[in-house]
């Protein structure tokens, strides 16, 4: 294996400028991608049934072994008598309180994903399952004496027909795979004709008992790649499970967005039935009311948009009918969960360039604001208030505690304070300014480390992806502008039309117009910083970007020269032959109004490739061979045209990447490339 060398990023790209290297304190430093991997992350909150306790996921970077590390943690429900639980060197991961005060969970110290169950008041761990397959997403279900997973299994195939399957397959001499349906191939996995199904099996049973509540649905339980637990409601009284699928045939699945919520026996006594077939668009995240009366879920109105506003709707579990909530309110709520009570629907939504939360009222349908700041998430709503995750720009997630009116909030953990007292932070600051159609567009500025403001300095302008996304006021482990401030960058973010957060109105702005109307916010952005911030230097400024970020680097190149240099993340260069380089169909169908042999000009009239001959920015291109959905080809391309022009360019592919970088070493590789090149165009 090459040795990777690390470089002092910090110190080269602070003392690229025209002024000398400022003196630090000694026992400080400037923010880089090591103070990114070294942080904790905290996951998976779950609370007690009394609600006295919490327990969560933590992981911890292990740079010798090129991963994550998970443990569980307990702590009281004020923040009190923090401790870890769980220090096998394996991972473990999905806590989950039972009526006793035990925390099952699943880990791999055994060699695969399996249950276990630790007792917080003493004893050692102790394997619940001992499975040929591997468990995931782990919900228990104590009034049913119950607990249910998920496992990779043939649909109509048991689980042991499932291991031979799999075992003949294995001594076959050939390497072909073969395919008659999309999808064959799904974000960075090769379809292998296995499922997710939903399994139960008695909590003081064995594994003799565990059944398939899903044996014969051609369908993922959860869907892939990114379902989870969030996706299954167990009913109060323990006798129904409700789950999302999508449920279609043929190749659809490659075209819709039809994931529909159904419902099943906990007993398996009766085939699931569809609850939402009426609607043809996505349906999913059931959340059932205390009393059970009332199945709460998130849906959209219009088939084929994967960034349509998720309504909240209220299902009466006895008669069937249902009604939409927030129709109203013009929010696209990411997560929701009940208040105890049932007075109360808690919601986490985008929110002008932060993830807010907020209550809704389950009659009127009336949303409050409880929390503006920062990007909060993971709600596990308890009497007075809500526990959740918060990040921000100056931090990652700590578990927090808020009343119900926001006035109180109170930060319960503080696994990183330490490390980011030790790191120098850029300081962040929200700006608005008249963009395209003249309305009113956001975006961040962050200052360098060390900041000096009769300085000038390089600019690094991010470009999210999505194009629905938001580059807001959150801590992000792959695209966080505190690495590039604590390299000496300024950093310029702009939520531009068709981010999320400020109205469905400004998110569908550029369905069938993805370059020239974000651009024009883009341009316009930086205009106002560069005339708001003299410190911010016009000749030395770069742009990066990936996914839909990458797809506007390759479209600024043939329409600016403004930019030193470039950096073109997992970005398509051909829209046209993107489609049927990708796996799910609906996204570039709905954004660009059809497929290519229906609406071509839709695919060609703001096409990077289109404006090649115009290009003359020299740009470092990355990709990921795993990455299914912007595939590595149209990074190969986006090079080849770069060379072929006689641009100066570099190439830097990640075989065992996917769309994102998620190793801890190609995550260093990939800022010191990314530095260094940036680096190199701005002395």
């Amino acid at each position: 294996m090459r040795r990777i060398v690390l470089l002092p990023l910090a110190a080269l790209a602070l003392c690229a400028g025209p002024r000398p290297c400022a003196a630090t304190a000694p026992d400080t430093h400037a923010f880089s991608v090591h103070d990114l991997l070294a942080m904790d992350r905290l996951s998976e909150p779950t609370v007690a049934p009394d609600g006295r306790r919490i327990a969560f996921t933590v992981r911890e970077t292990d740079l010798a072994a090129n991963r994550g590390r998970t443990d569980i943690w307990i702590c009281n429900a004020d923040g009190s008598s923090l401790r870890r639980l769980t220090t096998d060197a394996a991972g473990d991961f999905n806590p989950r309180w039972d009526d006793r005060g035990r925390v099952w969970f699943l880990s791999t110290r055994s060699g695969s994903a399996q249950v276990w169950m630790i007792d917080p008041n003493g004893g050692e761990a102790r394997r619940i399952t001992d499975l040929p397959l591997d468990v995931a997403n782990l919900v228990l279900v104590p009034q049913a004496g119950a607990m249910l997973f998920s496992l990779e299994v043939y649909p109509g195939a048991t689980i042991a027909e499932t291991v031979a399957r799999d075992a003949e397959l294995a001594r076959r001499k050939g390497s072909a795979r073969a395919y008659d349906e999309l999808l064959f191939r799904h974000w960075d996995t090769w379809e292998d004709g296995k499922r997710s199904h939903l399994f139960a099996r008695p909590l003081d049973g064995t594994d003799e008992q565990v059944r398939d509540l899903t044996p014969e649905l051609a369908a993922d339980v959860p869907t892939r790649p990114f379902g989870g637990t969030e996706e299954w409601a167990v009913h109060p009284a323990g006798h129904t499970v409700v789950f999302a699928a999508k449920v279609l045939p043929g190749s659809e699945p490659a075209w819709s967005t039809d994931t529909n919520l159904w419902a099943v026996p906990l007993d398996g006594s009766a085939a699931p039935r569809c609850l939402t077939e009426a609607n043809r668009a996505a349906d999913n995240q059931p959340v059932f009311s205390p009393d059970g009366r009332t199945l709460a879920y998130l849906a959209m109105a219009r088939p084929g948009y994967e960034a349509d506003r998720l309504r909240i709707v209220l299902s009466d579990w006895a008669a069937g009918t249902s009604r939409t909530l927030t129709e109203a309110w013009d929010r696209s709520p990411g997560e929701m969960a009940w208040a105890p009570d049932g007075q109360l629907i808690w919601a986490a939504a985008d929110h002008l360039g932060q993830h807010a939360l907020f209550t809704i009222d389950p009659k009127s349908g009336a949303a409050s604001l409880v929390l503006a700041r920062g990007s909060n998430h993971a709600l596990c709503p308890v009497k007075g208030g809500a526990l959740f995750l918060q990040n921000s720009l100056l931090g990652p997630d700590e578990l927090h505690f808020v009343s119900l009116d926001g006035k109180s909030l109170r930060t319960l953990t503080s696994f990183n304070d330490a490390k980011l007292a030790a790191a120098r932070l850029g300081e962040p600051e929200q700006f608005t300014f008249t963009g395209w159609k003249g309305e009113t567009v956001h975006g961040y500025v962050v200052k360098p480390v060390d900041f000096d403001p009769a300085a000038r300095y390089p600019v690094a302008f991010l470009v999210h992806g999505g194009p629905q996304g938001s580059f807001g006021n959150d801590f992000h482990y792959r695209w966080n502008p505190q690495v590039y401030a604590g390299a000496g960058f300024a950093v310029l973010m702009i939520d531009f039309h068709g981010s999320t957060g400020y109205g469905q109105a400004f998110t569908d702005a550029i369905n069938g117009h993805w370059g020239f109307g974000p651009l024009d916010d883009l341009m316009k952005g930086l205009d106002h910083a560069l005339g708001r911030w003299p410190w911010l230097d016009g000749d030395r400024l770069v742009a990066l970007g990936a996914s839909y970020g990458g797809y506007m680097i390759n479209f600024m190149q043939g329409q600016t020269d403004r930019f030193k240099a470039f950096v073109c993340h997992d970005g398509n260069l051909d829209e046209r032959m993107a489609y049927y380089d990708t796996e799910e169909l609906w996204f570039p169908e709905w954004e660009h109004g059809g497929t290519p042999w229906e609406s071509p000009s839709g695919y060609d009239e703001e096409n990077p490739i289109a404006f090649v001959g115009a290009w003359r920015t020299p740009t470092l291109v990355i990709h990921g061979e795993l990455d299914y959905r912007v595939v590595h080809t149209q990074g190969l391309s986006t090079f080849t045209a770069l060379r072929r022009r006689g641009i100066p360019a570099r190439l830097l592919v990640f075989p065992d990447e996917n769309h994102w970088v998620l190793k801890p070493w190609n995550s260093i590789q990939w800022h010191e490339e990314v530095l260094g090149w940036l680096a190199k165009w701005t002395r």
